[in-house]
């Protein structure tokens, strides 16, 4: 259970003394998720989300993340909304961590993907977009180009463990990847991106889509590296074939709501390749930096080195179902 921090009874009522959403009734530990500890609050008033942010999360950041999720609420997409205090701010401490409260929202991640879902995520993806485009604080993304050298030096020297001869296939795939990469921001359309939209953070209620959360990873990137995230994370089966119906299901249904520039079009194959390539690495690291007592097992980077090499091979933007 990826609950890090332990909240007492004592601990809870003064906390919820700050906020206007009554007495705690309970508050339940939620297993999933690996960054920070979430519980299922239940207070007077209705359901929560209670969040305590645990080491990886910078708290510089977490005032960016919270009005992020406030301003898309405000533009009608279906997010955690952040709680206000009785004095007006939505962060403060609880148990020496930083510390949220947010709107609960119904739904389930679904399990099995269909072309369906795919396409609810590419219309959804797309409406977020543009609904952030007016958000007027910003976040450099850590985790983009400029972050895969160190993280390649940090792993390099235990990353053959995974397969002989990987630590040199991810040098020769980073020097191609740093050399081809579109210059940020004059190339591409970019705005504010989730960056994490994997099937667990996007709740559905039968066909209809009914919420995104965790937006702890957004940041400014371009928009279409959002959508060569979720290329990865939705369009791969699990015997690892890439299924171009989802990935043109996506990619259709987002383009209705916001159309791609040629330039982005022609960029996806790159893009892709550097998505695989961000979730390969901070796997490795993670492999080789876990402790004795985590709580929770690290995910295979393997599976993002079968998915780089596919979106290397790739010849255009055609094997992605785009004309």
């Amino acid at each position: 259970m990826a609950v890090y921090t332990d909240v007492s009874d004592e601990e809870l009522t003064a906390f919820l003394v700050e906020y206007p959403i009554g007495e705690g009734l309970s508050c339940k530990g939620i297993a999933e998720g690996i960054e920070n500890s979430n519980y299922l609050l239940t207070t007077e008033s209705g359901v929560y989300i209670l969040t305590l942010y645990e080491k990886r999360v910078n708290p510089d950041d977490l005032p960016f993340f919270l009005g992020y999720m406030e301003h898309l609420a405000s533009k009608g997409v279906s997010c955690p909304t952040p709680i206000k205090g009785r004095d007006g701010e939505s962060l403060r401490k609880l148990c020496g961590r930083p510390a949220a409260i947010v709107s609960y929202l119904n739904g389930m991640w679904p399990r099995r993907i269909t072309p369906g879902h795919c396409a609810r995520l590419g219309e959804a993806m797309a409406e977020m977009h543009i609904a952030g485009q007016d958000f007027g604080s910003g976040r450099a993304n850590d985790l983009s180009l400029e972050g895969w050298r160190p993280l390649f030096e940090a792993t390099a020297e235990g990353a053959d463990r995974f397969g002989a001869g990987l630590a040199g296939e991810l040098a020769t795939e980073l020097d191609a990847l740093e050399a081809g990469w579109p210059a940020h921001p004059d190339d591409l359309p970019t705005g504010v991106i989730h960056a994490d939209l994997f099937p667990d953070n996007v709740f559905f209620r039968g066909d209809r889509l009914s919420g995104i959360i965790d937006f702890y990873f957004a940041c400014e990137d371009f928009f279409a590296y959002d959508l060569a995230i979720c290329l990865n994370a939705w369009c791969f089966e699990v015997d690892g074939s890439f299924n171009i119906t989802k990935a043109r299901r996506m990619l259709t249904a987002y383009r209705k709501v916001r159309e791609f520039s040629g330039l982005e079009i022609e960029a996806l194959p790159l893009l892709a390749r550097g998505a695989a390539m961000r979730f390969l690495l901070t796997r490795l690291y993670d492999w080789q930096n876990k402790s004795a007592d985590a709580l929770v097992t690290p995910k295979d980077p393997l599976e993002y080195l079968a998915k780089l090499r596919f979106h290397r091979d790739v010849k255009g933007p055609g094997a992605y179902g785009l004309d």
